[in-house]
């Protein structure tokens, strides 16, 4: 044969398929998923009955972890020793475990996340109730099996007498399962179980009168009763884990946070950290010192604060942006008949009662067949002292030991079992004392056989043993409830006030949209002046708002999109530098142009609205409150026709007149109650019927008939009216003449169209930008006052080829400190 036909041919998708299906049952059946009865992983079963087997019990000295380690991985575990270590060192942690199973002497590590010792350093016994997880295991309760190797037999299960996997919990993961059973308390899951014993049929509902929900080591508080239900009744859930805290008052004023106890798998030194960088990148305002103050008494975290400071809208910022507050997900997940499982807690529970039912009655069998055993012989051993002096006469006789046990059995009719005890009778024992001693062991024998067969009888009985021995362990290892439950989700909510310090700032907008926010100090240093802020060449400021670092920007695009910008967002520049392009801010579209920008506190503000004006005479009102969201993206605003755009967004309380402006010099007066209140996308009402070559380039806010109404065309030239000219009508018509332009070929033009237009009841300073870059300083002072036909004045000579591309009134800054 040659050596290719020794070989078959295989498909590769088949090979790795298969070898990936071996591996994935390993890993779940034998090394990251718990058995549902005795909730131990298979490494940590063979440490503790490895520890057992060699006699490192409570009782006895403390040993050596290294020499534990080599047994285990010896004998059962023929894996790497950091594995079998790292079982070890976890069972041994009372912050990961309700109830430790490894009693540990030396460094075991520490809720920092500080590793434990290496195994040559430390030292371990069982713990107390380890030995209850093993109790009865040579009473033959649980099956054994050949280890890796045939030299030795394992047990495949603990006869685990308390509910192991409740009590302490797991967490693992394997190929396509992971699970996450959180610790509970010992006296509740043994209370369910005894009233799931004695009602089978109990709803899932009155199992949680007795467990309330986990109770983690570290204590903390759990909320979210409804997440612990939907756990208890699927296998899946999510609560949430909160830090116990308490606000603490201190001399001169100051307050400082305490915590006193941390979510579950919190490690204590990153949470602390984590705090300390808030402090240190001043992410909240208030922070004075971040301490870890934990020792003998226990976990101690104290956050001091500085005077005057929120301390709860602080410690509402901590919870949300730290580990004070996590979230946890139950998945229930254990080995049933060497299958992974998802369960409910009744079918957990369950589970266990079964695998307490097989352990007392392969125990009560065992110790049945001892006595039957004994009492057998006793019953032997009663009858030849009644009738000893034959049986003495009948050894006598005999030629040897073997001739002697036959006579024995043949004269008397002992059976062979009985006859071997004879002989091997001492000779004190046939005092009268002892005679009497045999027979009252004989009653009693007679008496717990009885007992035994009785509880092998009756499903009552073999119950009864089961919650006595239960009733045993919570007396004696049951400890008070650690964590505490609530039953509603707590909503965190942090005010800006926490995380942004109260700050009167500058923020400017350029026309080429540049923005910066810049301190009213550096504005100051910098000469106070407009002309003095930092732009780009041929760039210029279009808008200066003062606001506060606590209110928001409502900033409003021609497309009729809106976004809602934090004010302490906008990043700081002094006032001589150029600030960042608004698109690295807000996600602007390259196409699109801000029209407004108005500040807002609150967008709970009464009776305020956004009144909407596009270029195509459209006008909408909407209710300030609509416009509040949470989206850091564009917004839809209003509703557009085809080719129309939002010329101006503006603030009202609807008790003023609107009028309108257009660039052919029209005009329109109407009330603003005219425009009902609309939703946020609607598309608004007509405001004025323009012709077809024209377009609305103003909106202005009036009031009774008091100031002027100034316009301004391309050429430069402008004028003002009184306003008691320009009479309210209803909105929609075509309205009057605001503006005449000059026509002919001997006249002088004064414009083609209308720039710009500003309601004024004071001298308003303008500046005007021609296409050349070059600009115009005036004041509507300088207009004349006519007649709304009139043809104004030439404010800014930009010659016969030049013409104003934009308009912009300067600021009046108020007094820092105003």
């Amino acid at each position: 044969m040659s050596l290719s036909e020794q070989f078959l041919p295989a498909f590769l998708e088949e090979v790795v398929g298969d070898r990936f299906g071996r591996y994935s049952k390993y890993i779940i059946q034998d090394r990251a998923i718990p058995d549902v009865r005795d909730g131990l992983k298979p490494v940590q079963r063979r440490i503790l009955y490895a520890m057992y087997d060699s006699g490192n019990t409570p009782d006895k000295p403390y040993r050596k972890s290294a020499k534990t380690v080599g047994d285990v991985m010896g004998n059962y575990h023929p894996h790497g020793d950091s594995s079998i270590y790292e079982g070890m060192v976890r069972m041994a942690q009372p912050w990961k475990m309700g109830h430790v199973l490894v009693d540990g002497h030396g460094n075991w590590g520490s809720q920092d996340d500080d590793p434990a010792a290496a195994m040559r350093y430390t030292e371990a016994r069982l713990s107390p109730i380890a030995m209850e997880l093993l109790r009865d295991i040579e009473k033959r309760t649980v099956l054994f099996k050949d280890n890796f190797d045939n030299t030795a037999k394992e047990p495949v299960v603990l006869p685990s007498r308390y509910p192991n996997l409740l009590v302490n919990g797991t967490s693992g993961i394997s190929a396509g399962f992971a699970t996450e059973i959180p610790p509970h308390n010992l006296r509740e899951v043994i209370d369910a179980c005894i009233a799931l014993m004695q009602k089978p049929e109990i709803e899932l509902s009155e199992i949680m009168t007795f467990i309330k929900g986990p109770d983690f080591p570290t204590g903390g508080i759990i909320m979210g009763q409804s997440g612990i239900e939907d756990a208890y009744q699927t296998g899946k859930g999510r609560v949430y884990l909160r830090s116990l805290t308490e606000i603490e008052s201190l001399r001169g004023g100051k307050q400082q946070i305490v915590i006193k106890e941390i979510p579950f798998q919190v490690v204590k030194a990153r949470l602390v950290t984590a705090m300390e960088n808030i402090r240190l990148e001043k992410k909240v305002e208030g922070i004075a010192e971040v301490r870890d103050e934990s020792g003998r008494e226990g976990l101690r975290i104290v956050v001091e604060l500085k005077k005057d400071a929120d301390a709860n809208g602080i410690l509402a910022y901590l919870l949300k942006k730290t580990d004070l507050q996590v979230n946890y997900n139950f998945n229930m997940v254990a080995i049933v008949n060497k299958a992974p499982q998802q369960l409910g807690l009744k079918d957990m529970l369950q589970a266990y009662i079964d695998h307490q039912r097989e352990v007392v009655t392969h125990r009560t069998q065992f110790e049945l067949e001892k006595a039957e055993d004994r009492s057998h012989v006793l019953e032997g051993l009663v009858k030849a002292l009644n009738i000893l002096d034959e049986v003495i006469a009948a050894i006598k006789a005999s030629k040897n030991r073997q001739d002697a046990q036959n006579n024995l059995q043949w004269m008397f009719g002992f059976t062979e079992r009985q006859a071997d005890s004879i002989l091997t009778l001492q000779l004190y024992r046939l005092t009268n004392l002892e005679i009497h001693s045999l027979q009252k062991e004989l009653d009693e024998l007679e008496k717990k056989i009885d007992t035994l067969r009785g509880i092998l009888n009756s499903d009552k009985k073999l119950i009864q043993v089961i919650r006595k021995e239960l009733m045993e362990i919570r007396e004696k290892y049951g400890i008070e409830r650690r964590a505490k439950i609530q039953e509603e989700v707590e909503e965190i909510k942090v005010n800006l006030e926490v995380m942004v310090a109260a700050e009167d700032v500058l923020v400017t907008l350029s026309k080429d949209g540049y923005v910066k926010r810049t301190s009213r100090m550096s504005f100051t240093r910098s000469g106070g002046e407009l002309d003095s802020s930092g732009v780009k060449e041929g760039d210029y400021i279009t808008r200066v708002l003062e606001v506060n670092t606590l209110q928001n920007l409502l900033i409003f695009t021609q497309r009729g999109q809106y976004f809602v910008l934090p004010v302490h967002q906008i990043p700081e520049y002094k006032w001589k530098e150029a600030g960042t392009a608004i698109v690295n801010v807000i996600q602007l579209a390259k196409e699109d142009q801000i029209v407004s920008v108005i500040p807002i506190s609150s967008f709970e503000e009464a009776r305020q609205s956004l009144v909407f004006v596009t270029a195509k005479g459209q006008v909408k009102r909407s209710e300030l409150k609509d416009y509040e969201t949470k989206r850091s993206g564009a917004v839809a605003a209003v509703k557009l026709g085809a080719e129309d755009k939002v010329i101006s967004v503006s603030m009202s309380q609807g008790n003023q007149d609107l009028v309108l402006i257009t660039a052919a010099g029209m005009s329109i007066r109407f009330q603003e109650s005219e425009v009902n209140p609309m939703g946020r996308v609607s598309g608004g009402v007509k405001g004025i019927q323009l012709r077809e070559d024209d377009q609305v380039i103003a909106a202005l806010w009036v009031t009774e008939d008091e100031g002027e109404i100034f316009v301004i065309s391309d050429l430069g030239y402008g004028k003002r009216s009184l306003l008691a000219d320009y009479l309210a009508q209803s909105r929609g018509g075509k309205g009057i003449v605001t503006f005449e332009f000059k026509e002919g070929k001997r006249v002088k033009p004064n414009g083609s169209r209308l720039i710009g237009a500003y309601y004024c009841k004071e001298p308003l300073s303008l500046t005007a930008y021609a296409q050349d870059n070059s600009l115009y300083h005036f004041s509507t002072e300088q207009a004349p006052i006519g007649d709304r036909k009139s043809i104004g004045k030439l404010l800014a000579d930009v010659g016969r080829k030049g013409e104003l591309k934009d308009i912009i009134q300067q600021p009046v800054f108020k007094t820092p400190g105003m």
